[in-house]
This record gives C-alpha cells, sequence and structure tokens, in this order.
C-alpha cells in the first residue's frame, strides 16, 4: 500500500505574506494616527499662540489710564490672522466681550501608510482662547 504525503510547500509563504500584511497595517496604523495627534496638538499649539499675540494689542489709552483693559479690535483680529499666515495654517479669530480672543486652527495630515487602503488627507481642528484681564496685587479687578 502506497501512502500518499500531501505536499505542503508554499503553506508556510502564504501564512508569511498574510502576518507580513497585517504587522505592516499595525505599523502604519499606529504611525498614521500617532501623526494626526501630533497635527492636532500643533493646530491646538498655533491657536493658543495665535489668541496670545491677538490678546496683546490693548487699547493703550485706557489700560495706560488704570480704566479698562480691553482688546484693540482690529490690531488683535490683524495679529492673529498675521501669526495663523506664518504658520501656513487657515483659522478663524473671534473677539468676544472686549477681552476674549479666540482662535479656531484648521490643518490636514496626510497619512504616510493609510494612503495605501485610500484614507488620505485628515482634517484636524485646534481652538484656543485668550483673555486680558487687569490684575492689582494679584487679584483680577
Amino acid at each position: 500500500m502506497t501512502r500518499r504525503v500531501r505536499d505542503e510547500r508554499g503553506s508556510i509563504s502564504v501564512w508569511l505574506v498574510t502576518a507580513s500584511f497585517v504587522m505592516i497595517m499595525l505599523v502604519g496604523l499606529a504611525v498614521d494616527l500617532g501623526g494626526q495627534v501630533h497635527a492636532q496638538q500643533r493646530a491646538h499649539d498655533i491657536a493658543a499662540q495665535a489668541a496670545r499675540a491677538g490678546g496683546q494689542r490693548i487699547q493703550a489709552p485706557a489700560a495706560i489710564e488704570g480704566r479698562s483693559v480691553d482688546v484693540d479690535l482690529a490690531a488683535a483680529r490683524t495679529a492673529a490672522k498675521e501669526y495663523l499666515a506664518a504658520a501656513h495654517v487657515e483659522g478663524t479669530v473671534e473677539i468676544t466681550g472686549g477681552d476674549t480672543v479666540t482662535v479656531t486652527v484648521t490643518d490636514h495630515y496626510d497619512p504616510q501608510f493609510l494612503g495605501a487602503i485610500g484614507i488620505s488627507n485628515l482634517t484636524v481642528t485646534g481652538e484656543a482662547s485668550a483673555r486680558v484681564v487687569r490684575t492689582i496685587g494679584g487679584t483680577e479687578q
């Protein structure tokens, strides 16, 4: 009686290719999600710095006289927009209550690995506010 031996040549190759593809996709997912988080943090940081730049533009005469500390609307908006332009991002600037500058940044992250499966150009946003306050002896006035 002859016994037939099953030919298993190549079965390891299929398993190795499949496992390698899965590992590459997992590494790609980790890299691209990390990149997206980094881009989100960058958008928030730029929004915070643009809001700070705008918040530094106050109406000098009233502040010098000690009457009030209010944002110079035109100068604050211009300073924040210039900061956004220098950072090469798009965003909006909103000034509320005469003392708060809020900046919202919209940017994009282009995945390095996920583009292979059709995921590209992820949008990230960041928002931050800067409020101008007057303090005397460490107490807000």
